[in-house]
């Protein structure tokens, strides 16, 4: 990828979704649905021929191999459809643990980029990493849309499918680490799914993501505990051992919240609370921070004009505060990629925190420059018990989010 300052890189994101004026719409929608996915996401593909026709259109694959397509989605056989929604039990009052990313994960959740072709050989190849160490749990719009990502994933060669399950659970975006269930554990050690507002986008359809959480814990069978809060889950890191790491969104998102409330929500012992990144939109504290360990954190190193200082001051809270055990921690610096613009008015940052860690792996974010080699010796360095993973997220960047952004991990019963 180019280190211009301006570049003009294919945008993922739904503009269609967004709401504009009617005259804006009319001029647009031509355009849009010439060259994005517009006209399949407003009107779906309903038969094996037309979603073949889809994947023909985005070179997802290729004219040979047109008739083992139609076979192929043809057959709905093993994608699970999401029972009718019903409120899914309350779980029982009391402390809730959250549990950190390294501890046994029983599966991973991928919201399937069905409408952002550019973005299915990077799912493919999350898919691949994660599967030999966790199932993986793909939800698709529909199980006409499942058999084609089933298929799709088998002729790529390099996923076992029996450790793929397809449900068709339908959501507006891809982001699931944000709108997905947060997992909690209660007194007894149950888990708990914790339900927070998901809004962050008021020009933008959400009601799908609002309730996901929700409709596949109802249908996993897991108790929920609603919360009046906005609250994503990129902007919660936990060491599952007291200590909880949020950036200063939550306070921005949520008027009036105290660091105590949030604190005792979150049944944390300690509450670390990060600056936020300026001129970029999630505000998420995965951006420029990941926990390796409970005593060990890497951070985006402090470059550029604009986050500079922003960036510095995230340093000096890690060296100055322990966490909940008391403990001090240990800092590895990440490179941190110049910024871009993208199509003039998009700036784009480019994050080497924003990784997962999934039972003995660890997924990093790469991006084509020069910086990826240092920040996987990085990784090698402070987690060298783990499989280090490139996964190229050039693609998903300028939509505003990489790895940890496109997963959400569901620890183990």
């Amino acid at each position: 990828m180019s280190r211009f300052p301006l570049q003009f890189q294919t945008v993922p994101y739904p503009l269609w979704r967004r709401r504009m004026p009617g005259w804006l719409r009319r001029a647009s929608l031509p355009l849009l649905e010439r060259w994005t996915a517009a006209s399949a996401d407003l009107h779906p593909p309903q038969t094996p021929e037309a979603t073949t026709a889809y994947l023909l259109r985005w070179r997802l694959i290729d004219p040979t191999e047109q008739d083992s397509a139609l076979r192929a989605l043809a057959d709905t056989r093993g994608i699970e459809a999401a029972a009718p929604f019903n409120e899914p039990p309350l779980a029982d009052p009391g402390t809730i643990r959250l549990p950190s990313q390294w501890e046994p994960i029983e599966t991973v959740l991928l919201s399937w980029p069905a409408f952002y072709p550019a973005l299915w050989p990077l799912h493919t190849a999350m898919t691949a990493a994660i599967a030999p160490v966790a199932p993986v749990t793909i939800l698709v719009p529909s199980a006409l849309w499942g058999a084609s990502v089933r298929w799709f994933l088998q002729r790529s060669g390099t996923v076992d499918l029996d450790r793929v399950r397809f449900m068709a659970l339908p959501t507006d975006d891809i982001w699931v680490r944000d709108y997905g269930p947060v997992i909690g554990r209660d007194a007894q050690g149950q888990r708990v799914c914790l339900k927070f507002i998901y809004a962050p986008l008021p020009s933008y359809p959400q009601d799908h993501d609002d309730t996901m959480a929700l409709r596949w814990a109802a249908q996993v069978g897991i108790p929920t505990r609603r919360l009046d809060l906005h609250l994503e889950g990129g902007n919660i890191w936990s060491d599952g051992q007291g200590t909880v790491i949020v950036s200063e969104h939550a306070f921005h998102a949520n008027p009036g919240l105290t660091v105590e409330r949030l604190r005792v929500t979150l049944g944390a012992d300690k509450l670390i609370v990060t600056p936020r990144l300026e001129r970029e939109e999630t505000g998420h504290v995965d951006l420029l921070v990941k926990l390796a360990d409970a005593r060990t954190v890497l951070l985006s190193r402090a470059t550029g004009w604009l986050n500079g200082d922003n960036l510095r001051r995230a340093r000096r809270v890690f060296e100055t505060q322990t966490n909940a055990a008391g403990e001090l921690y240990r800092i590895f610096d990440l490179p941190t990629p110049p910024l871009y613009l993208n199509w003039l008015c998009y700036p784009v940052w480019r994050s080497y925190t924003n990784a997962l860690t999934v039972n003995g792996r660890v997924l990093v974010p790469v991006y084509g420059l020069r910086e990826d080699a240092e920040a996987l010796a990085v990784y090698r360095a402070a987690m060298p018990d783990y499989m280090v993973i490139p996964m190229d997220c050039s693609a998903s960047v300028n939509d505003g989010g990489a790895v940890h952004c496109l997963t959400k991990e569901i620890p183990r019963a």
